[in-house]
């Protein structure tokens, strides 16, 4: 069974910076996408920023476009997230999340939820004005 576990989350003002951490561990498995998705209250989870474990390619939102960089540490099962200039809009839960590609994962689009067959339980993100 893979495991993905979120650190990092917290509370900063606008303007501020935070950094995300996934470790993934349990079987290898052939993985292409690694990265994160978000909910805030109200809304759909969305995609924020993802990475291929192969090429490195990597995928953002336009939202957070020039303010998060996500980066890869393939020899420790590790994804990180670093957000900076955050807004109060990037408030919400922020999910790790990994695909498969033995689940069809190619089917669907990076930003989609249903994409990925592994997930984190979640880090909170609050930013205050």
């Amino acid at each position: 069974q893979v495991q993905l576990v979120e650190s990092g989350g917290g509370s900063v003002q606008a303007g501020g910076s935070l950094r995300l951490s996934c470790a993934a561990s349990g079987y290898t498995y052939d993985r292409d996408l690694m990265g994160w998705l978000r909910q805030a209250p109200g809304k759909e989870r969305e995609g924020v920023a993802f990475i291929a474990a192969g090429d490195g390619a990597t995928y953002y939102a336009d939202s957070v476009k020039g303010r998060f960089t996500i980066s890869q540490d393939n020899a420790k099962n590790m994804v990180y997230l670093q957000m900076n200039s955050l807004k109060p809009e990037d408030t919400a839960m922020y999910y790790c999340a990994a695909d498969d590609r033995s689940s069809g994962s190619w089917l669907y689009a990076w930003t989609s939820p249903a994409r990925y067959t592994y997930w984190g339980q979640g880090t909170q993100v609050t930013v205050s004005s």
